[in-house]
């Protein structure tokens, strides 16, 4: 039976993807005592990237908060993945950070992480609030638009 926070995900219409191996001397998520680091996704489905380039210029503000959004369920995955398969052991998202390729005029990051930190409330209710870092950089991998890491602490 699928505990409560599947059973959400299923209600809002997410089926979490498998995560994907890591692209360098890393792992998907290290776990520190009750918390749970997860690397950084970037806005990935079925492998490919769903938005490329500098928001602001190639890629439009709002299709910057669904890439966060795609990055926030990548990171639910991973987070099951470091839950042993039951998302239910999750107490409360600590932190987000998220990180923007965007152009040197753009000064919105905020919103666009929003995609994540919405995602994250809207799946866990208020064990998805968190502190957030907003930032907007020159340049992601695979010329991503949006690349977010998230802490959880497990119960």
């Amino acid at each position: 039976m699928a505990g409560q926070y599947e059973q959400k995900l299923a209600q809002i219409g997410i089926t979490l993807p498998e995560v994907p191996k890591p692209a360098a001397n890393y792992e998907p998520y290290a776990i520190a005592g009750n918390l749970v680091f997860l690397a950084g996704q970037l806005c990935r489905v079925d492998g490919k990237i769903t938005h490329k380039g500098k928001v602001g210029r190639e890629v439009e503000p709002a299709a910057a908060k669904q890439a966060a959004r795609v990055c926030g369920i990548n990171l639910i995955a991973a987070l099951k993945l470091a839950c042993d398969g039951d998302l239910d052991r999750v107490k409360r998202c600590v932190s987000v950070r998220g990180f923007v390729a965007s152009d040197p005029s753009f000064t919105e990051m905020p919103t666009v992480i929003n995609g994540t930190s919405d995602l994250f409330v809207e799946v866990f209710g208020d064990a998805g609030r968190h502190s957030r870092t907003a930032i907007g950089i020159a340049v992601l991998p695979a010329d991503c638009a949006v690349e977010v890491d998230a802490v959880f602490e497990l119960k």
